[in-house]
């Protein structure tokens, strides 16, 4: 079962990130057969982090509370909250497959609250639908996607009052 975990960070998170970078990467390396999707959300200007996103392959509820709750940024209080569904991805494939890279355009995690809607694009790294853990309640939609700037965002999901955030790849480098 897909999960998709969000970590805003709180005034300050960025430093108490920076301070536990090896811890978070040893915390994450356990799961690194179970990650989807993965990498932070930053300031517009990319200097700071503004969250974490994982999409994550996880056995229950209890397993993602675990990998949330337990990962060392959450717990020294980086984090101002953190969001986490079922993910019904409509992709087949992971961060890692994407292969239609353009130079120049920027990454974006995209979320939305309103209803599902079918889309096709190049540019479409990750897409799905955000659903309540018991997955009766349909909440919102979540994109990675490659744009030239964050209203391209936002237009590629149909999504104009949608929450863009500047995004990367994650992961050791």
């Amino acid at each position: 079962m897909e999960y998709f975990v969000y970590g805003r960070d709180r005034v300050g998170g960025y430093d108490v990130k920076v301070n536990l970078n090896e811890e978070h990467w040893a915390f994450m390396d356990r799961y690194a057969e179970e990650l989807v999707a993965r990498g932070p959300t930053l300031t517009a200007d990319g200097e700071e982090t503004t969250g974490s996103l994982h999409i994550v392959d996880l056995p229950d509820d209890e397993a993602v509370n675990t990998f949330a709750y337990d990962e060392p940024y959450y717990r020294a209080g980086a984090f101002d909250s953190i969001q986490i569904h079922r993910f019904c991805k409509h992709v087949g494939t992971t961060m890692w497959d994407f292969a239609n890279a353009v130079e120049g355009y920027n990454r974006y995690l995209v979320i939305t609250q309103d209803e599902p809607r079918p889309l096709t694009s190049p540019h479409l790294i990750m897409y799905g639908d955000l659903l309540s853990l018991d997955a009766g309640k349909h909440l919102g939609r979540a994109a990675l996607v490659e744009a030239p700037e964050p209203q391209a965002a936002a237009t590629l999901v149909e999504a104009p009052d949608a929450e863009v955030f500047p995004w990367e790849f994650g992961g050791r480098r």
